[in-house]
């Protein structure tokens, strides 16, 4: 969500911050005129550290921890803090998500697996209503529920990643988030339009109506504050997350998931979870090494599993890289059926890596790339779905085509936000995280001010046990997520990311190839109609893609669907933040110029003059 950035919100965020150098000589005086609203801007060039993200509070945020000293973690979490303010329904310490991160002094890249995992409690018929047998209907009923919430890792994300490589204390990094929550922000038309597209469910819990609805839908223009949410970050700061994870705010989650506050407004069922206090004592952000892959002289990092954003893209790059690139429409045609391709091996291995025994290594092999390259016709479209291929049995040598695949369920949301950060020294983040479905599960914690996520349901609907992403206790359900860093000679060039479920993937892969296959500028890139081929009949496409290039992508056999209805928030796919890293430390930043209402970009020096 975009919003105007007040004179308030510019003034506090300075005074709030508490960190290296002086404020301001008038960071603490009230302004005797508010001055001019600058406007959402989508590129930004210069130097000394940049932030990138969906939302002009935010990124303003993250910018001035850059400026009095931070460094591109401090500034990640700050700004992620803003984001669960300003985009609560996409974003907050009600879920998770994933941290990719470059140090500088090391060389090294780094990754925090923040993903919710499931209770000790959850049964394998946990999305079956007991009153009929079958599965509850996944929208609205599935998802607006206690069974749908996942033990939350985002307030642990940040702590191990304030920990490892930052320089700020968790209470000064959510200090200017804390006052935007009470001072407020100004509701946009997506604010706006999510709020009214999520009525129903939020009407069907005490907690929510009263933040939410309190006065009807929240009109484009008003100013929307959150003092619950204030007053949660400062004692979150105060007391660190064992108040979360161990403490009174840990019951107050459990509690809420095993008795949701219903109103009796709705008939929703809201069947009720099983997580207790225990489930969050217990709960792990985990460090881990990234997934790694070359291609055309880049080293791409990502998300090793629980998230397939990694392993995904890698694949998916691996097998492109089996031929040069030959003008926008064939590479485009390569890009959709690699996509479709990298999909079919997702949905067959990919898993909780604590539970299941994920071949990244096969998946990520140049070998392995190579023999799935031969499926891969440069003159037409495959027969979707695709089969996935054979991980225990590859040689890189073409063989008869196999039968078949079947197409896989998909049930992840499309909300989720992205934001990426750089400092003066050169150290980089790429962090995605998100409540699932836009709106998570409905449900605010009572006089918190936080909703939790929904991000069970993206465990498979249906449990089988030969699928690597059937529910089971403890586990992680697989991610689409996937923040990525991009190094040529051992230096950072690019880091990107995006919301959108499983359209993450092919998001972020399809900037990747605009960006270093057909050489557009990142801005370009990054503004450039999208489809997903997510190995099934039909791509998914934006109506600008369609009409770019429909008709040209025709001769290969590629029917289209849109993305979704005209004006609605499925209509447009992703909403990129991202940061391209030139020579002599210049900076530019991009976010979406439209997708999402806009993002915002800025740089702490920005560049003068053409």
């Amino acid at each position: 969500m975009r919003r105007t950035l007040t004179a308030l919100v510019t003034s506090t965020v300075i005074a709030a911050l508490g960190i290296v150098g002086p404020p301001a000589a008038d960071a603490t005086k009230p302004p005797h005129h508010p001055p001019p609203t600058p406007s959402r801007t989508p590129t930004a060039t210069g130097h000394g550290g940049a932030v990138s993200s969906v939302d002009p509070d935010a990124t303003a945020i993250g910018l001035e921890v850059l400026r009095r000293g931070g460094n591109a973690v401090d500034a990640a979490v700050a700004t992620a803090a803003a984001l669960g303010v300003t985009e609560p329904y996409s974003a907050g310490i009600g879920g998770g998500g994933y941290l990719v991160h470059y140090d500088a002094a090391t060389g090294r890249v780094h990754t925090i697996d923040g993903r919710e995992t499931a209770p000790a409690g959850i049964r394998p018929d946990a999305f079956i209503d007991p009153a009929t047998g079958e599965p509850y209907p996944f929208t609205p009923e599935l998802v607006t529920s206690g069974v749908s919430v996942g033990v939350p890792g985002t307030a642990a994300t940040w702590q191990t990643a304030l920990d490892r490589w930052g320089s700020l204390s968790l209470a000064q990094a959510l200090r200017p988030a804390a006052r935007l929550a009470e001072k407020g922000f100004v509701v946009d038309d997506t604010f706006a339009l999510q709020t009214r597209e999520n009525a129903e469910r939020f009407r069907t819990f005490t907690s929510s109506s009263d933040l939410f609805l309190a006065d009807g839908v929240p009109a484009a223009g008003s100013r929307f504050r959150n003092p619950d949410l204030a007053r949660t970050y400062r004692k979150l700061g105060a007391k660190g997350i064992g108040w979360l994870y161990r403490g009174r705010l840990g019951a107050e989650v459990a509690h809420t998931v095993q008795q949701p506050p219903l109103s009796g407004a709705t008939d929703l069922p809201v069947p009720p979870g099983s997580m207790t206090v225990q489930d969050l004592a217990t709960y792990e952000a985990l460090v881990q090494a990234p997934t790694s892959t070359g291609y055309r002289g880049y080293d791409v990092y990502g998300m090793a599993p629980s998230s397939s954003g990694g392993t995904t893209v890698g694949e998916a790059l691996n097998i492109l890289e089996q031929t040069d690139p030959a003008g926008t429409v064939p590479t485009l045609h390569h890009y959709l059926e690699a996509s479709a391709l990298a999909f079919a091996d997702r949905g067959r291995y990919v898993g909780d890596p604590a539970f299941e025994d994920v071949p990244v290594d096969a998946l990520l092999d140049d070998t392995f790339a190579k023999e799935r390259a031969c499926a891969l016709d440069p003159d037409a479209a495959a027969a979707k779905p695709v089969p996935a291929g054979d991980v225990a049995a590859y040689d890189g040598v073409c063989a008869d085509p196999a039968a078949p695949g079947e197409e896989a369920a998909d049930t992840e949301g499309l909300s989720t936000t992205h934001l990426t950060t750089a400092d003066r020294w050169g150290n980089v983040v790429a962090y995605t995280l998100t409540i699932e479905q836009t709106g998570g599960s409905g449900m605010v914690v009572p006089g918190r001010g936080f909703l939790l996520n929904n991000e069970l349901t993206d465990f498979s609907a249906v449990y089988d046990p030969a699928d690597p992403n059937r529910i089971e206790p403890g586990k992680r359900p697989r991610s689409s997520m996937s923040p990525t860093i991009v190094l040529r000679h051992g230096r950072p060039v690019l880091a990107v990311g995006s919301p959108g479920g499983s359209t993450i993937i092919t998001t972020v892969l399809q900037v990747l190839v605009n960006r270093l296959d057909l050489g557009l500028s990142l801005p370009d890139a990054v503004a450039a109609p999208r489809a997903s081929q997510r190995n099934t009949v039909d791509v998914t496409a934006e109506q600008a893609f369609i009409d770019a290039y429909g008709a040209a992508l025709a001769p290969y056999g590629h029917p289209f669907a849109v993305a979704g209805p005209p004006g609605s928030s499925a209509a447009e796919i992703g909403a990129v933040a991202a940061i391209e890293l030139g020579r002599h430390g210049r900076l530019t930043a991009v976010a979406e110029p439209t997708r999402r209402g806009g993002g915002a970009a800025g740089v702490v020096r920005p560049r003068l003059g053409p």
